[in-house]
């Protein structure tokens, strides 16, 4: 996978810290903004780009805590499509999340289970309880098995 020159790299980042820097003060229209511009600035073919990855998965938590939950859908979908977004406990949360809310509830179960398969419930702890309370009505969730001290 090719990387992004140094220069192009640390103003994408910039942009995306002055957006993370707004979204963490709760104010995720002017977070989106600054994240914007960082995506505009990533060359075309964007989905070859991991900075694409990164910079639509704060698009897509902006989104869903603002309750923009069509816009995180389609955003975080559309990461998907970038370099190590599939497997990335995070992404797979929010997507699930964002489908949960928009009534996607097979869409939503699928996700879910794959953030959970990947990092477990310590992953739902942030979120509100519903997400995993959700989840555990579509799998079966199993405890960790104790090895006999002989095993150990």
């Amino acid at each position: 996978m090719e990387e992004l020159d140094d220069e192009l790299l640390l103003k994408i980042q910039k942009l995306s810290e002055q957006g993370d820097a707004l979204a963490e003060d709760g104010k995720f229209s002017e977070a989106l903004s600054f994240y914007w511009d960082a995506y505009d600035t990533i060359p075309k073919p964007k989905t070859e780009w991991e900075a694409t990855t990164w910079l639509l998965a704060a698009i897509g938590d902006a989104n869903f805590l603002s309750a923009d939950f069509e816009a995180g859908m389609q955003n975080l979908s559309n990461a998907m499509h970038c370099p190590n977004a599939i497997g990335n406990p995070f992404l797979h949360l929010r997507l699930g999340q964002c489908q949960f809310e928009l009534g996607n509830l097979d869409r939503a179960a699928n996700e879910l289970t794959r953030a959970y398969a990947l990092e477990g419930e310590e992953l739902f702890a942030d979120d509100d309880t519903k997400y995993f309370e959700f989840l555990k009505t579509k799998i079966k969730l199993e405890k960790p098995k104790k090895k006999p001290w002989w095993k150990f």
